[in-house]
């Protein structure tokens, strides 16, 4: 039948980390099956999702072959690296982190969310707004008990 549409075909892990491959990225299989996607000076683990989409586990700098998360040391951004090396974050840093992720999950064809593309959100940092929300109301601030 002439209505019949064809159903969308999503490509596999292995087709979205070629076609990265193809436009700049370098990638590096390690033996745990998550793959090492590198691109100037920053890098990226990523976890192929089987039947959905990958998943970027971990995304920074690369700092003597390690990659460095953004931290906030409250008056300046650090790079630190799962050793415990830090070093200070630069604004070249952090715009070539932020166009390497952008592409990323462009390349692997991820939703890109409005606070993540800002770079603003790691694993490290607790958020003002997340400490203590499921114990109910918070203790405000003046309130002293």
């Amino acid at each position: 039948m002439f209505f019949r549409r064809r159903k969308p075909r999503a490509p596999t892990f292995e087709e979205r980390v070629e076609s990265l491959k193809q436009n700049g990225f370098g990638a590096e299989i390690r033996p745990d099956g998550t793959v090492l996607l590198t691109r100037a000076g920053c890098g990226a683990t990523v976890r192929g999702g089987g039947e959905t989409q990958p998943v970027i586990e971990q995304a920074g700098i690369l700092l003597n072959g390690e990659i460095a998360a953004v931290v906030d040391g409250g008056y300046q951004k650090f790079l630190q690296t799962p050793s415990g090396r830090r070093a200070p974050a630069l604004a070249s840093h952090l715009k070539a982190l932020h166009a390497f992720v952008e592409d990323l999950r462009e390349g692997l064809g991820l939703t890109s969310l409005y606070n993540e593309s800002l770079g603003t959100t790691n694993d490290l940092h607790l958020y003002d707004r997340v400490q203590n929300r499921d114990r109910g109301v918070s203790r405000r601030p003046w309130e002293r008990g």
